[in-house]
């Protein structure tokens, strides 16, 4: 494929810029690839996180192009042959070194969510717990998620508003939407879910459905859902009035 050119950002979160390298490519090359060639041969101190090279574990999130994207499931042959590849770091976290962000924000927005909480014996049946085949394909997809993060990257409310206070962003909309639909589980997030977790700061644009490498419909499926359980509770009249008069 010949020799491509590539402006990849140095720096840290207080200053940085992009820089010019020249790489070889070769057929079936992938963009972690030539970032591994260009670290080996002409930059050995720049930061690249990676782990699996597969696709599975979410490590190697960068933009490209102004895209979010993994970097070792994007293929070198999706740009034209005199395109100039621009890797920059995700914008919504803060930057550790070169293309390294800080993503430890999410892992404290997972705990904040209240677990599983199993019914005891809910089905009243000899077997205990039963859960239907239908029930477990509803919310088997969002175990996919491979927490890559893009999703988070390019939410508004995340990366523009700088609302990470008010708002837990889709990654985990989508674990509050698993837990919720599951039937055995006993536990009520509606109040978290729209106090703590900010459902109501999503305006569903999809942007993050879009970015999904594992295709999860993350908008449609998982935060739609969410937002119409805290209409249900708290702005249909019916149940206001219900709540009303029986202090529920």
């Amino acid at each position: 494929m010949g020799n491509r050119k590539f402006k990849i950002y140095r720096g840290d979160n207080t200053k940085g810029e992009l820089v010019d390298y020249n790489c070889d490519v070769t057929e079936g090359m992938v963009v972690l690839d030539a970032m591994h060639r260009i670290q080996a041969d002409d930059a050995n101190d720049m930061a690249c996180r990676w782990n699996c090279k597969a696709g599975k574990c979410g490590s190697c999130s960068v933009e490209i192009n102004g895209r979010p994207k993994l970097a070792c499931m994007t293929r070198m042959n999706e740009y034209s042959p005199d395109e100039t590849i621009m890797i920059t770091p995700l914008k919504a976290f803060p930057i550790i070194k070169d293309t390294v962000t800080d993503v430890s924000w999410n892992y404290k927005q997972n705990l904040k969510i209240k677990p599983f909480s199993p019914a005891q014996n809910k089905n009243n049946t000899e077997k205990g717990l039963v859960m239907q085949q239908v029930d477990v394909e509803r919310t088997q997809h969002f175990r996919k998620c491979i927490e890559c993060y893009l999703c988070q990257n390019v939410c508004h409310v995340i990366r523009d508003q700088d609302a990470k206070e008010k708002f837990v962003g889709p990654r985990f909309m989508i674990r509050l939407a698993s837990l919720e639909m599951h039937p055995m589980d006993d536990a009520d997030r509606i109040p978290a879910i729209k106090e703590d977790h900010g459902s109501g700061m999503c305006n569903i644009t999809r942007c993050c459905t879009e970015v999904c490498p594992e295709d999860i419909q993350i908008t449609d499926d998982g935060i739609i859902p969410l937002k119409e359980r805290v209409v249900d509770r708290y702005f249909d009249p019916v149940t206001m009035l219900y709540r009303k008069l029986f202090k529920k």
